[in-house]
């Protein structure tokens, strides 16, 4: 799951995906991590409102934010992201990574309320992370629906 800063958007949807394949017991089959598209915040933990909007959901995460590397491209099969911009950025440098299996979307493609861009809540204030996180459910949930 990437995001430009694995800060806010990002650690949401890995944290509300986590929880997810948990509850459903089945975290044995799943893999999940989120990084960054850039290099920005290497080392910090999510967004302050970020950790207060899972905690208010009932969930924890101790991630740091890393940027994405060419193993990712490599080992993962789903690379999952936020925005146009991302996608670009991900689609770009997967073209530099000898066999690439990750298959690259937006993580809003799998919304059922066709939601396609999951927008960055930083400069906004707790609702629009509120939001962030509504939306990562609904497509996580939906993500996890369809037969992989």
């Amino acid at each position: 799951l990437v995001s430009i800063g694995n800060i806010c958007r990002s650690p949401i949807a890995e944290a509300v995906f986590r929880k997810l394949v948990t509850d459903e017991k089945i975290e044995h089959k799943w893999r999940t991590d989120s990084a960054a598209v850039s290099d920005w915040n290497v080392g910090r933990s999510p967004d302050s409102r970020a950790l207060s909007c899972l905690r208010n959901h009932g969930i924890e995460t101790a991630h740091k934010a890393r940027q994405v590397t060419k193993e990712d491209f490599q080992t993962f099969d789903y690379i999952l992201c936020m925005d146009e911009s991302n996608l670009r950025d991900l689609n770009r440098k997967s073209n530099q990574v000898k066999d690439c299996k990750a298959k690259i979307e937006l993580l809003g493609s799998y919304d059922p309320q066709k939601q396609l861009i999951i927008e960055d809540p930083y400069y906004g204030n707790e609702k629009d992370f509120e939001t962030v996180y509504e939306q990562c459910l609904r497509c996580c949930k939906a993500f996890l629906e369809k037969p992989h």
